[in-house]
């Protein structure tokens, strides 16, 4: 039994080790990863002395996924929770607190929203459920449509865009309601009758379980123990160029001939390789446009006299450079204990691949001027690692839904084919373990109905 999983992302490495449970030490399982290591936009790189993560650095700790495949994997020793302080936004050459009572900053009501934005906007939102709301069941739109319609254009500026550049490095004009926001859409299509009584159904309950969790070793630690556990045969620097059907199973070159396919790889390079063998789905996955962006790790004195809170997202039109700093010093008590003080300075939306040009010296140079604005202190590097992420997140524009039920569908009546990645279901990481885990068993529930 030979299967090849193409991307070592962390949706690729999941799919290996859950196939490696399903079929047993007897499967030749090769993972196939274009670039130089695995972990796709997880990477965990060393500063001044200690691990760092320079792409995601969380995930959200209420969804089972990423607990239970460390507790899987004997690593959940290696779980941490922030220290629950609250970011501010810039906005208007001031820090801010960030909003409270919202849904991915679109308020529940006017007053959260108050010192962030002018009394206009606060009277337009605490007017807004009187007004008729027009949604058609079913139907989607961008978030910065509908938001700025019934709240403003500074609700957008300053509360919404900051969240969505911080989880798709994108904006709000270029994602949709129905799949990034479900419970929205859900309480919208139920007939909520404003968007303010919308957003008070759409939010989670109150829970006293922390929102996030992390590793004390980065993602690093979770990457080394997927590659451990799928005792698969990882090959780097090496890319898929064709998929062909066989008379039993599939060609993929430069691989060969195999049983199954796992296909976790970016919706463009997916779109490529289903081109001949499902038309359809390569056109759904097409459509899916990718957001760059570059990040900045900085290590400081310990002395230097950060804001207490876990970051500073920047709201667009702003004069700065960097979209948002996560002090993770003050964010993660782990970290805290380290001899430097730890900022993550990002850079990139989505419509602005600009941040991936600029020198090492100049990205540096524009988060230590950046941050020396927002938090008023004078900031000294002592130590500075930058990762760039060209095309490292896809945009979930409205009609994302639909575009993916129109690429599962084609893709149902092929053996042995799946796919999986943060395309699909959710850009974050407990999403990326779900399609990985669901690919693994689409392809051995496949391969135990052939045999």
């Amino acid at each position: 039994m030979r299967i090849a999983v193409i991307g070592g992302g962390i949706s690729g490495l999941v799919a290996a080790y859950r196939l490696r449970q399903r079929l047993g030490d007897d499967a030749d399982i090769v993972v196939v990863e274009q670039g130089t290591r695995v972990g796709g936009v997880l990477h965990t790189d060393e500063l001044a002395g200690g691990p760092m993560d320079l792409g995601a650095e969380a995930f959200v700790g209420r969804r089972p996924e990423v607990i239970e495949l460390m507790g899987e994997l004997g690593i959940e020793d290696q779980l941490v929770r922030p220290a629950g302080k609250r970011p501010l936004v810039w906005a208007q050459g001031a820090a801010h607190p960030l909003p409270g009572r919202t849904l991915m900053g679109i308020p529940s009501d006017a007053e959260s929203l108050r010192g962030l934005v002018d009394e206009q906007t606060l009277a337009q939102v605490a007017a807004e459920p009187q007004r008729p709301l027009h949604w058609e069941p079913g139907g989607d739109v961008d978030v910065q449509s509908l938001v700025a319609d019934r709240f403003g254009a500074q609700v957008v500026a300053r509360s919404v865009d900051p969240l969505l550049g911080g989880v798709y490095a994108g904006i709000s004009a270029s994602i949709g309601i129905r799949a990034a926001l479900p419970t929205l859409a859900a309480a919208l299509d139920r007939g909520a009758t404003s968007l303010t009584e919308a957003v008070r159904q759409a939010m989670p309950a109150p829970s006293s379980e922390p929102v996030f969790g992390g590793l004390r070793e980065g993602y690093g630690a979770l990457l080394a123990a997927l590659t451990r556990a799928s005792a698969a045969r990882i090959v780097t620097t090496l890319a898929a160029t064709r998929l062909a059907t066989a008379s039993r199973g599939w060609i993929v070159d430069p691989v060969g001939l195999v049983d199954a396919v796992v296909l976790a790889t970016p919706a463009p390079v997916t779109a490529r390789l289903l081109h001949y063998v499902a038309p359809a789905a390569a056109e759904a996955a097409a459509g899916i446009e990718l957001s760059s962006s570059a990040l900045v790790a900085l290590a400081l004195p310990r002395e230097t006299d950060l804001p207490d809170n876990s970051g500073i997202l920047v709201a667009t039109g702003e004069p700065l450079r960097a979209k948002a700093f996560t002090l993770s010093s003050r964010k993660w008590p782990h970290l805290a204990d380290r001899d430097v003080a730890l900022v993550r300075a990002s850079f990139g939306r989505f419509g602005d691949e600009s941040p991936l040009s600029w020198t090492d010296e100049d990205l540096v140079a524009a988060a230590v001027d950046d941050l020396t604005t927002v938090t008023g202190v004078p900031i000294t590097p002592l130590a500075a690692v930058i990762q760039r992420w060209p095309g490292g997140l896809p945009q979930y524009a409205p009609g994302h839904a639909e575009r993916i039920a129109t690429l599962e569908s084609a893709l149902a009546p092929l053996d042995g084919l799946a796919v999986a990645g943060a395309y699909l279901h959710g850009v974050g990481v407990p999403a990326c373990v779900a399609t990985g885990t669901a690919a693994a068993t689409r392809i051995a529930t496949s391969l135990a109905t052939r045999a």
